[in-house]
């Protein structure tokens, strides 16, 4: 090595480089070897071992698996390398010296903790470093529940095993018996193969269930080769050829997504008919390691520490004003003409309880010192039980003897420098005592909002080093611990009739008569307005112990809310525990299909909890555990975020709690992640190669890259991350490229199992922030549902896409499509003439859809117009030029990337470039009325679908604000304030009539298509830039 050249690190960049390895062995034997970069630990041992034979004391060695290597890692610490299928460039040790130990401990479980560091890229080690008694607590109970889950999982009968393994995907049924494309399908025909047998072509009704299908199956069967014993259909399932997707249940075959979409696109659907002893083979290889784990564990649990009586005293009792001593700061920095003050107010949700108390000012220093008592407005006895601390610390300008001007002294702080918050009751109920360093998160230094910041995390900032810190200390008011009261207090009183404050849904702010008279007549709220449940919640005396007791009482007798209702009282706005636990008793009756529509918001409300130990992680665990597409989402949902730090502990214990309740699934996750970490890797290179050669020679440069066995190995046959039924089996090299947008995304085409001229495609991203785009698409599927609900199919393509990592993500590839840019284009002798073709888009259709076909095409293109006018109109979405709307060849139209919404227009020298309601431009008209000018009818149809369009979401108006209002925990720069909120409700024209609703979109129906030539001129500009570039 040269001379002041420490560590490996460039040599393990080369993959598949010959390096030198010193191995030091238990017997004390030192050997050298040649080894691979890309060799897995695994082989290198086997290697070691054939090597070590010849060497003295050889026989002294035990069984190979009883050794481990051991080595320094890049961060200078000892790792054991437990998980020998990773290979030695991915361990990347600091030097190559690797020692082999004889294990310690429990093989199994020490690998499996190693595998669960590496998939949620935080070592379990520190949460044992913390030494926090919360954490260490929530770990038990999760893992003791999880584990308990997986065993009940695992004795299930096969067919209820199925159900959790692989649930079925469904349309809504209602939606397809309305729909009048359905009454075209009189028969569908179905190849069935048996294992390891012949194929059948067999003819059934839609309606059928899948039983008849295999009861007709086995007929055949019977009927070629007349078989000795007769097999019976309950004994089988059908899987989907080249998928992990199975069909069963009391389903009609066409309510299954695949079976649709393939009578949709008029293909042959394909499925293997399965015997329920391969099933259960699946069942005992998952149980076997899950058992392992249990056997292991159960023996060397010692028994519980028996709990010792405490001696406790009635918070309520408790009168005397409630105080903290504020004592000093740690790592300030401000200028020094300047002075420090903290701010502190007492939160329950975003209710204020009393006045905020402000401290003196002190000289600036890195450590100012206070020691003053903040004494709050309230009593001890009347702390709600889940009141927040919230600090602000703040620096002014030092006072002169010349008066500051009136302007001046209103200002209420120079410089905002950070902000920090802190439950006052500690997860066992008890108020806090004794002193808390707090590491504060840094404000915002423009910000115009309050200093405090209720909304924001009760965690400490991670970042201890660099972090501006507040040490308070917490008073011992009694000898022993106050607890917070169990609440069973109930209370009748006489009550009057409910006026009609519940009706307004647009309602902002609850005025203080309102209030007054929601609260009297509030059982009268309960019987017979119920869900306006949150209306009450927020107008409650949370300051006053014995309206708390109301409180409590009453939501016991509460009836369940819809789904609808329930959702809202996940904000952070009601954070007693008493309404978190009845909103999850209202979303256990979801349907798993349900849930999984919503999951993106309840997995960003675990934000808004106060403790690590609550009922919406059991319960997100809980359906997680039990149905393996809801644990695959949740896991990447969280694993996305582990980047943050106000959310990486809570996220990366709820990680580590389902990957213990689902071992056999680490096994997926791993080779997902691996995929991932090379998809990176792949891209920086293409980034860093398209700024040196022409992009023809960076795409050859990238295959080549491509086809090394370590990227052919990691890019190849794992479950697509984007769908758990997808199997992406052999990457299809000479298909692969990179766009040519700013962060050069990768697109990856697989080869597919059914039919190998087929492919599946994914584009990789690194560098932009998919949440955004995850959330519009689940807005659009949402949208989607409530259509088919009611009988109305748009044909809507709500693509897949999915967030990974810190600006890292997968969108799904919509094959046999086409941007209108793109149409446009092949159309036109120039950029700045495309976008005013009228007949590219017909032509382009046409030459796609020969024949009848045409007809056909033309109505996918009507509904799907029809469906993304009124959905892009509703969401507000931006930035809409011909490089970001595209057509499928049989006629659907969708749009793709969603960088703006909620009404985020995009400026050009301070104009705005988007002047209309939504894309409706003539091109699009030209098609609907299939390119004769006089064909009004089918235009008049296009309109009715929209307005119909319109009036069901105007229905669900409720449904969109809750779930936009859950999203402001992400932290996405366009839904930050309720503002962006207002938007939506303005759109969907919340608390107006249905016709009021209608006469207002009909405006903007007009407006669309009266101003849409300013629409092309504005793809005119798009397109004549990007021409230039």
């Amino acid at each position: 090595m040269p001379p002041g050249v420490f560590g490996m690190q460039d040599v393990w960049e080369k993959d598949g480089q010959q390096v030198t390895v010193e191995f030091l062995l238990p017997t004390g034997i030192y050997l050298t070897l040649e080894v691979s970069c890309s060799d897995t630990i695994g082989t290198i041992k086997k290697m070691l071992w054939r090597a070590a034979r010849g060497e003295p004391l050889f026989g002294a060695l035990s069984d190979p698996d009883a050794y481990v290597f051991t080595c320094i890692n890049l961060t200078a610490e000892r790792e054991d390398l437990e998980d020998e299928q990773r290979r030695l460039c991915d361990v990347r040790p600091f030097l190559p010296i690797l020692r082999l130990v004889a294990r310690e401990g429990d093989r199994v479980e020490k690998l499996i903790n190693t595998q669960i560091s590496h998939l949620i890229g935080k070592g379990l080690h520190e949460f044992d470093s913390q030494k926090n008694h919360e954490v260490s607590e929530f770990r038990t109970k999760m893992r003791a529940f999880c584990e308990e889950r997986a065993q009940e999982r695992q004795r299930l009968p096969w067919y209820e095993w199925m159900e959790s393994s692989f649930p079925c995907d469904l349309e809504p049924c209602s939606g397809l018996l309305k729909s009048s494309k359905f009454h075209n399908f009189k028969k569908v025909f179905v190849n069935v193969k048996f294992e390891g047998s012949e194929s059948f072509m067999l003819q059934l009704d839609p309606q059928d269930l899948p039983v008849m299908l295999m009861k007709n199956a086995l007929k055949k069967k019977a009927t070629v080769f007349r078989p000795v014993r007769q097999e019976k259909p309950e004994d089988y399932t059908l899987q989907v050829l080249g998928r992990w997707e199975f069909i069963y249940g009391k389903h009609p075959l066409c309510q299954f997504k695949y079976i649709w979409c393939c009578m949709h696109e008029a293909q042959t659907p394909y499925l293997t008919m399965v015997h329920h002893s391969t099933i259960t083979k699946y069942q005992e290889e998952q149980s076997c390691l899950t058992n392992q784990v249990t056997k292991t564990r159960s023996s060397s649990k010692p028994p519980p520490l028996p709990l010792k009586k405490q001696n406790t005293t009635s918070l309520w009792t408790i009168q005397e004003p409630f105080y903290v001593q504020l004592v000093q700061g740690s790592r300030v920095n401000a200028d020094e003409g300047m002075k420090l003050v903290v701010q502190a107010g007492l939160f329950h949700g975003s209710e204020l309880l009393c006045k905020v108390v402000t401290s003196n000012e002190v000289n600036v220093s890195s450590e100012p010192l206070w020691d003053q008592k903040l004494v709050f407005d309230i009593s001890v006895g009347d702390l709600p039980r889940m009141t927040r601390l919230c600090l602000a610390l703040y620096a002014v300008v030092g006072t002169t003897k010349k008066a500051r001007s009136t302007k001046k002294k209103n200002k209420r702080a120079d410089c905002p420098l950070a902000w920090v918050n802190t439950m006052v009751f500690d997860y066992k109920d008890q108020l806090k005592t004794g002193d808390f360093s707090l590491s504060a998160w840094p404000s915002v230094p423009d910000e115009k909002s309050d200093l405090l910041n209720p909304m924001g995390t009760v965690e400490k900032n991670p970042n201890i080093d660099s972090a501006a810190g507040l040490l308070i200390r917490f008073p011992n008011i009694r000898p022993h611990p106050l607890c917070y009261p169990p609440l069973d207090k109930e209370q009748e009183e006489d009550h009057m009739k409910l006026k009609e404050i519940v009706d307004n849904k647009n309602q902002t702010e609850i005025f203080e008569d309102e209030k007054e008279l929601l609260w009297k007549l509030r059982v009268e709220m309960r019987d017979h307005y119920p869900e306006s449940l949150s209306k009450l919640l927020l107008i409650g005396k949370w300051n006053k112990h014995e309206d708390v007791a109301q409180m409590v009482w009453l939501l016991r007798k509460w009836p369940d809310l819809p789904v609808l209702h329930a959702l809202e009282l996940l904000d952070y706005r009601f954070p007693d525990p008493y309404v978190r636990s009845f909103t999850i008793k209202c979303l256990r009756k979801l349907r798993d299909d349900e849930l999984f529509r919503y999951l993106l918001q309840l997995v960003q409300v675990l934000k808004y909890e106060s403790y690590l130990d609550c009922d919406l992680t059991t319960f997100l665990l809980e359906r997680a555990l039990s149905n393996k597409n809801i644990g695959h989402f949740l896991f990447w949902h969280l694993r996305s975020e582990m980047h943050v730090s106000s959310a990486s502990l809570r996220f990366g214990l709820i990680l580590e709690a389902y990957c213990r309740g689902n071992l056999y699934h680490i096994k997926s996750f791993m080779k997902q992640n691996e995929a991932l970490n090379k998809m990176k890797a792949l891209n920086d290179f293409v980034k860093s190669g398209s700024q040196k050669a022409t992009r023809s020679q960076t795409i050859e440069d990238m295959k080549v890259c491509i086809r090394q066995e370590a990227y052919m190995e990691a890019l190849s046959d794992m479950l697509s991350p984007l769908s758990p039924s997808i199997i992406l089996s052999e990457i299809c090299t000479e298909k692969c490229k990179f766009m040519d947008s700013k962060m050069k995304p990768l697109w990856l085409m697989y080869k597919s199992k059914v039919a190998q001229a087929d492919t599946v495609g994914i584009i990789f991203k690194n560098g932009d922030d998919l949440r955004q785009d995850m959330l519009t698409l689940q807005m659009l599927e949402l949208m989607d549902v409530l259509w088919k609900r009611e009988g109305l199919d748009l044909r809507m393509v709500p693509y897949g896409c999915l967030s990974t990592g810190n600006k890292t993500g997968l969108i799904e590839v919509v094959k046999n499509s086409d941007t209108i840019a793109n149409i446009q284009r092949n159309n036109s002798n120039s950029a700045a003439t495309a976008a005013f073709n009228k007949d590219a888009l017909l032509n382009w259709l046409k030459s796609k859809n020969p024949g009848d076909k045409l007809e056909e095409a033309i109505e996918e293109f009507t509904l799907s117009c029809a469906g993304y006018c009124v959905a892009t109109y509703v969401l507000g979405i931006g930035d809409r030029h011909s490089d970001n709307i595209m057509i499928r060849e049989n006629g659907q139209l969708f749009h793709i990337d969603f960088g703006h919404f909620l009404g985020n227009f995009k400026t050009k020298f301070g104009i705005n470039r988007e002047r209309v309601p939504f894309i409706l431009t003539y091109d699009f008209v030209h098609v609907i009325q299939q390119g004769r000018t006089n064909n009004s009818e089918k235009f008049e149809r296009f309109r009715e679908y929209c307005e119909q369009a319109y009036k069901i979401l105007c229905r669900n108006g409720t449904l969109f604000v809750n779930l936009f209002a859950l999203m402001r925990a992400a932290g996405l720069p366009e839904l930050s304030s309720s503002k962006d909120i207002q938007y939506l409700k303005d759109s969907l024209a919340l608390g107006k009539s249905e016709e009021e609703a209608l006469k207002i979109f009909k405006v903007k129906f007009n407006e669309a298509l009266r101003e849409s030539w300013k629409t092309k001129v504005n793809w005119m500009m798009h397109s004549v830039a990007k021409d230039n570039r």
